[in-house]
């Protein structure tokens, strides 16, 4: 029906109530607007009373101080508090033996915890302490030897016998640092893990340099000669272990062949003195023997460390005592103490014999045995 046909009362009477229905609506617009002016008012006076009760300042250096001492605790917690996890929940880093079911340390997040972590009894316990103090007791016998007068022992000797030292000291040390940093993160992992590798090295290239010296003590170009070629191994052997997979587990049966190979190189001079001069007077003379005993120890240690026994057979049992790495430190350290007694017989031995008196062509012979022929006539003579 079209407004025109309406009465014009009913068509007024509408437009009035619609109209009215607006100002209504308008009105409680206007009501809830001012409603929420007011609440914005009095929240904004609740919070300036609230302010001015405490204090802005005071406010911001107690959320401040309560930040600094949370942050505290929980580190005071986690330093103190950790507890050994089994193999399964190590970081993927951190796996190196899963032979070893547990008893094993979380990642520590400072140097203090790592460093504090050697008092506690887990995986590492042993590797640690086995190679502190055989880094201890070398410490002691180079100041010892060191400290000796030049009338008793000279120059020479102590330049020689420090090459050795040095090694060993270094070692045992990175090996001790290796096992003490190796939780706090995965750089510091790799860092030590090289360090440790060119321990090894060092302490390989530095057992034969008093070897060399006094089994050649007479030749000069063998002393030379084997000696650098000893040393370019050794450096060699160091590139390799730059290589981040290297020191993955699943290169443990290469590295133990890399560093055995390193030390057999040691055979090529001793051959040669024997060749030389005799199986017995090398025996007797020289300590050949105690370098024999001292190549089996380091074979045997780098042999029970590739093939990981005895965790191998019993898994879970040797978790935290007489492990493979365990004996292999303890292999590396006796093997030291046996050549340091094999290389001081020999250089008694030598002093004994007194100095060289070198004939014509002794220092740059034509033949590389030469100059020991000359030698033995020298000594038949």
């Amino acid at each position: 029906m079209d407004a025109e046909t309406l009465p014009r009362g009913s068509v007024d009477s509408k437009v009035d109530r619609r109209q009215a229905s607006m100002e209504t609506n308008n009105q409680q617009e206007l009501a809830d607007a001012q409603d929420s002016k007011t609440d914005l008012v009095e929240q904004e006076e609740g919070k300036f009373h609230c302010a001015d009760y405490l204090g802005m300042k005071d406010i911001t250096q107690l959320v401040q101080a309560m930040a600094q001492s949370a942050e505290e605790y929980a580190r005071l917690i986690w330093t103190r508090r950790w507890h050994v996890v089994p193999f399964h929940r190590l970081p993927a880093w951190l796996k190196d033996n899963e032979l070893l079911l547990r008893g094993h340390r979380p990642q520590l997040y400072t140097l203090r915890a790592c460093v504090r972590s050697i008092f506690r009894v887990r995986t590492e316990t042993g590797n640690i302490w086995t190679h502190l103090l055989g880094c201890a007791c070398f410490v002691a016998i180079a100041v010892f030897f060191v400290a000796q007068p030049n009338n008793h022992v000279q120059w020479q000797e102590k330049v020689v016998f420090s090459c050795f030292f040095s090694g060993a000291v270094m070692c045992m040390g990175f090996s001790c640092l290796l096992h003490t940093l190796l939780c706090h993160s995965e750089l510091v992992s790799r860092i030590v893990n090289k360090l440790d590798y060119c321990g090894i090295a060092l302490l390989t290239v530095g057992s034969f340099v008093p070897y060399i010296y006094y089994s050649f003590y007479c030749v000069f170009w063998a002393k030379m000669f084997y000696v650098i070629l000893i040393s370019m191994l050794g450096c060699g052997a160091i590139v390799v272990s730059m290589s981040d997979k290297f020191a993955t587990p699943a290169f443990r049966s290469l590295r133990a062949i890399v560093f055995i190979a390193l030390g057999l190189s040691g055979l090529i001079p001793c051959i040669h003195f024997i060749c030389v001069n005799g199986f017995w007077p090398s025996v007797n003379d020289c300590s050949v023997g105690w370098l024999f005993l001292m190549a089996i120890l380091y074979i045997s240690g780098a042999s029970i460390y590739a093939v990981r026994i005895p965790e191998r057979l019993f898994p879970g049992r040797f978790d935290i005592w007489f492990q493979s790495h365990q004996i292999l430190h303890v292999f590396v350290v006796a093997a030291a103490l046996v050549h340091y007694h094999g290389v001081v017989k020999m250089a008694n031995y030598r002093l004994t014999v007194g100095d060289c008196q070198l004939p014509a062509g002794f220092l740059f012979p034509k033949h590389p045995f030469d100059s020991v022929v000359l030698l033995q006539q020298l000594k038949v003579a």
